[in-house]
C-alpha cells in the first residue's frame, strides 16, 4: 500500500500561483491555501491538481461568496447528497445558502484546515469565522464572534464538484447567534 503524499506549504504555494489564471481575474491569494493537503500517491497529478483546485474555488467562494468562483468550482449537475430543509438543490443551493447566511455573518471567511484527496473524493476540515451582525430569522446580531467547523466530502469529475456531503457543527454556531442556550 502506497503512503499518502503530503504536499508542502511551498509545492501548494508554486501551484496556486499556476493554477490561479483558471479564475479569470483571480491572484492566487484569492484561493484558499489549505493549512495541509494529503494526496494518494497512486493519484495522477493531473487528477490531484484538479481535484485541489475545485474544491479551493468552492471554498474561495465561502469565504467571499463571489459566485464566479462557484461557477467555477461546481457542475451543472451538481447535486447536494444532504441537503437542508429550505434549500434548493442543484447549483443554486450553495449560492442560496451563502446569501442567507451572509445576511447574518457578512464578513463569513472559510479557512481550509485541511484537504485529503483519493480517487475522485476531497474531504475538507473547514473553519467557518465572522460576526453576527445581521439578522437570522427574528434575531439580531449584536456583533458576536461566530467560529464553527465543517467537513465536506466533494465528488470531483472532470476538474468540477458533482456531488457534496456536508456537515456542519450547528449546536456551536446557534448557540454563538443565540437561537440555542448554552
Amino acid at each position: 500500500m502506497r503512503k499518502p503524499l503530503l504536499i508542502s506549504a511551498l509545492s501548494l504555494s508554486l501551484f496556486a500561483a499556476a493554477s490561479a489564471c483558471y479564475v479569470q481575474g483571480a491572484g492566487a491569494e484569492d484561493l484558499p491555501a489549505p493549512r495541509s493537503t494529503v494526496v494518494d500517491a497512486s493519484l495522477p497529478r493531473a487528477q490531484a491538481d484538479a481535484e485541489i483546485l475545485a474544491a479551493r474555488r468552492f471554498y474561495a467562494f465561502w469565504s467571499t461568496g463571489d459566485t464566479r468562483y462557484l461557477d467555477a468550482a461546481i457542475a451543472p449537475t451538481f447535486t447536494d447528497r444532504t441537503l437542508p430543509k429550505g434549500r434548493p438543490q442543484g447549483p443554486e443551493g450553495p449560492a442560496f445558502a451563502s446569501k442567507s447566511f451572509r445576511a447574518a455573518v457578512p464578513d463569513l471567511s472559510c479557512e481550509v484546515e485541511q484537504l485529503i484527496v483519493a480517487g475522485d473524493r476531497v474531504v475538507a476540515h473547514l473553519r467557518f469565522r465572522g460576526h453576527f451582525t445581521g439578522a437570522f430569522g427574528d434575531r439580531k446580531g449584536a456583533g458576536q464572534a461566530v467560529d464553527f467547523i465543517a467537513t465536506d466530502i466533494l465528488r470531483v469529475q472532470d476538474g468540477r464538484i458533482t456531488d457534496n456531503w456536508h456537515i456542519e457543527d450547528n449546536l456551536t454556531l446557534f448557540q454563538q447567534l443565540g437561537v440555542v442556550a448554552q
